[in-house]
C-alpha cells in the first residue's frame, strides 16, 4: 500500500460552490468577479465569498541554453507592471501566452524566434507553477531550451505589438549572480536560472549524449 501523502489535498472543484460570476473589464486582458463558498477544513462551508481575479490564461516560458558555450541568453524589454517602479526595463527571458491550437513547446520556439532571433533545438520542460494565484488565473510552463548563443545579438520584437527587445548572452554564472543580486526580477527567469544553476552538468550532459 502506498503511503497516504499529507500534503495531498482532500478537496477537488467539487467542494466549490460557484454562485456567480462577473466579467468587469474585456480589453488586452480580462477581469472577473467570482462570489463564491468553499468546504471548510474542520467540516462545513464558508460564507459566500467575493474576489476579483485577473484573468491571463496559459503562458510559456524558456530560458535559451547553450551548454557548448555554457552561456544563456537573456533579454530586455519595458513592463508596464514595472512602469512606476525603480526598473522599468526588466531582465527576463523568452516567453508567450499560449494560443488556441498551439502546445507550451511551440510557444517557446515561436517567441524564442520573434524576441531573440533564436532557433531552438532540445527542450527540457522545469516546472508549471501559478505566479500569483491569489489574485490571477495565470499557469506558467517553464523550460530550458538548447540555442547556439553565438547567433543571438541584437534588438527583437514585433513591432505591430509595440515590442523593443534587446539580447543579451552571458556567461551561466554571470547570470546567476545577477538573480543573487536581485537584478532579475522576473519570477520564470529566477526559477529557470536557479534551476540550470543546479543541473546544468546533468543537462550538458543529457544532451550530449542525445537524449
Amino acid at each position: 500500500m502506498q503511503p497516504l501523502d499529507p500534503l495531498k489535498s482532500p478537496f477537488t472543484t467539487d467542494d466549490i460552490d460557484i454562485v456567480s460570476k462577473q466579467t468587469l473589464f474585456q480589453g488586452f486582458f480580462r477581469m472577473v468577479k467570482y462570489r463564491f463558498k468553499h468546504r471548510l477544513f474542520q467540516g462545513g462551508w464558508s460564507e459566500p465569498i467575493e474576489r476579483e481575479m485577473f484573468e491571463r490564461g496559459h503562458a510559456a516560458a524558456m530560458l535559451p541554453y547553450d551548454p557548448l558555450r555554457d552561456e544563456v541568453v537573456i533579454i530586455e524589454q519595458i513592463r508596464v507592471g514595472a512602469l512606476e517602479h525603480a526598473q522599468p526595463w526588466q531582465l527576463e527571458i523568452v516567453a508567450g501566452i499560449i494560443e488556441l491550437g498551439e502546445s507550451a513547446p511551440d510557444v517557446v520556439r515561436r517567441e524564442a524566434q520573434e524576441e531573440a532571433g533564436l532557433a531552438v533545438g532540445r527542450l527540457e520542460k522545469i516546472t508549471t507553477y501559478y505566479p500569483s494565484a491569489g489574485g490571477c488565473s495565470e499557469k506558467l510552463d517553464v523550460y530550458v531550451g538548447e540555442v547556439d548563443a553565438t547567433l543571438a545579438g541584437g534588438v527583437h520584437g514585433l513591432a505591430v505589438e509595440g515590442e523593443d527587445i534587446k539580447v543579451h548572452v552571458m556567461n551561466r554564472s554571470d547570470a546567476y549572480q545577477l538573480v543573487k543580486e536581485g537584478r532579475i526580477e522576473n519570477g520564470a527567469s529566477i526559477i529557470a536560472l536557479q534551476w540550470l544553476e543546479l543541473n546544468y552538468q546533468q543537462l550538458a550532459s543529457q544532451w550530449q549524449s542525445g537524449v
